[in-house]
């Protein structure tokens, strides 16, 4: 059998040369260089060009979400212009049942319902939400009721499922991106003609800088465009000394006229061993959102911060007492949730508290590996937090509210604490 063919849903790789041994868990930074655009079996191809060994854990996840088994997921050599890499095919079967549309609704309740890892479910759905948003936007309507069509599709659906689970991999790295082809003409949607960049990927694309290369037709789809925009991405790597470690190419479908259609995907470890290579330091980004409030009692703003704090997206809210003008005492409030819900955490500021305005930024940061689960200390189940420090220390932390329900006193509770705290650690390695 050739590289160029494969048996119904099976997978034979692109070249490994640029793959070497770098480990994810290796990469801090990821640099997309759309060259020919970026849609969304691009990235998968880019990514799995560099990594091929990740594609079961990315097939795994999209048939966890739904894609039907005679659906084929095909990873196979590409080359295009002189330049070799990898392409994606999910394809249906001949004669299969209609191909499937729906609401943002129906699309988020299947996949809420559906066995996907936490992370990748959450990352899913927010590129979703970014397309929803950015649709109905353009066509009127609420995000819930916009009614994806070929969006909806179980290959847009598998490459929306496939870069979240791809991207969740890469959760210490920072990602940047090169200038986007503006491409230009018509492409053909539900709705009819649409110029091209299409609505919606205009909206999605808002702030990244674009160039008009000449060639025409659609570069970004809105697919692609969203999983960018998921990801916050800078527009140029990090200062300071990175080396490269690994390369991938990932080949769209359309022959462009002397141009590649290709995103090279660059990735980037720490020179000279800057960064931990193992689970337990990790870096990530995080949105930092601020705000002041002076005419809400610290009662009713006790209620609003606990109701946002309730939000998935939100990690943590601080809040201390400050001066503001005229010598007013007043309450500054500190907000770190996920980047991809910025907006949606910015709309229950203003519904919970009495601000008129906030400011935001994301930030780097860096985080030991923790996990929290329950132990069982005379005979209840009680929360814990445990954290692998530097050197492989463990330390353990139990669960405040938990041992609060309880009617002890505090030498008792203090008492309760350890043992908690001793059978945690002593489980640390099961």
């Amino acid at each position: 059998m050739s590289p160029e063919q494969t048996d119904h849903g099976s997978v034979t790789t692109g070249p490994t040369t640029r793959q070497g041994t770098v480990s994810v868990r290796e990469v801090v930074h990821l640099h997309l260089d759309p060259l020919g655009g970026l849609a969304g079996d691009m990235f998968l191809a880019a990514v799995l060009d560099a990594w091929p060994n990740l594609y079961g854990g990315m097939v795994e996840a999209m048939r966890a979400a739904g894609l039907p088994e005679e659906w084929s997921v095909v990873h196979r050599p590409a080359r295009d212009h002189g330049l070799t890499g990898s392409r994606l095919a999910i394809a249906a079967p001949e004669g299969g049942p209609e191909r499937p549309t729906g609401t943002f609704r129906d699309i988020r309740a299947r996949l809420e319902a559906s066995p996907l890892a936490p992370k990748v479910l959450r990352r899913a759905l927010a590129i979703f939400t970014l397309l929803a948003e950015a649709e109905a936007r353009v066509h009127g309507g609420q995000p819930d009721e916009v009614h994806f069509h070929e969006i909806a599709d179980w290959d847009s659906v598998a490459d929306i499922v496939g870069a979240a689970y791809m991207i969740e991999l890469f959760e210490r790295a920072t990602w940047s991106v090169g200038v986007l082809p503006l491409g230009s003409g018509r492409v053909v949607t539900s709705h009819g003609p649409l110029p091209v960049p299409a609505p919606a990927t205009v909206h999605l694309l808002e702030g990244f800088p674009v160039s008009d290369d000449g060639i025409a037709g659609e570069r970004v789809t809105p697919t692609g465009a969203a999983i960018l925009r998921s990801l916050e991405p800078g527009r140029r790597p990090p200062e300071g000394t990175l080396q490269i470690t690994a390369s991938g190419y990932g080949f769209g479908t359309r022959r462009l006229p002397g141009l590649a259609n290709t995103l090279r995907l660059l990735a980037f470890g720490a020179a000279g061993d800057r960064f931990s290579r193992d689970d337990r330091f990790s870096r990530e980004q995080i949105a930092v959102l601020r705000f002041e409030v002076d005419d809400q009692t610290p009662e009713d703003l006790s209620i609003g911060l606990a109701r946002i704090a309730g939000l998935p997206a939100v990690r943590d809210i601080c809040q201390w007492p400050v001066y503001g003008k005229k010598g007013r005492v007043l309450f500054s409030v500190q907000i770190l949730c996920d980047p991809v819900a910025v907006d949606l955490v910015a709309e229950a500021c203003f519904e919970e508290t009495t601000t008129i305005g906030l400011r935001w930024h994301v930030e780097h940061r860096a985080v030991l590996t923790r996990d929290a689960r329950e132990v069982t200390v005379a005979g209840k189940a009680m929360g814990v937090k445990r954290v692998v420090r530097p050197h492989g220390i463990r330390t353990a932390k139990a669960e405040s509210d938990d041992i609060a329900q309880l009617d002890l006193n505090e030498s008792e509770r203090a008492a309760l604490r350890r043992r908690i705290e001793a059978a945690a650690l002593e489980g640390a390695d099961e």
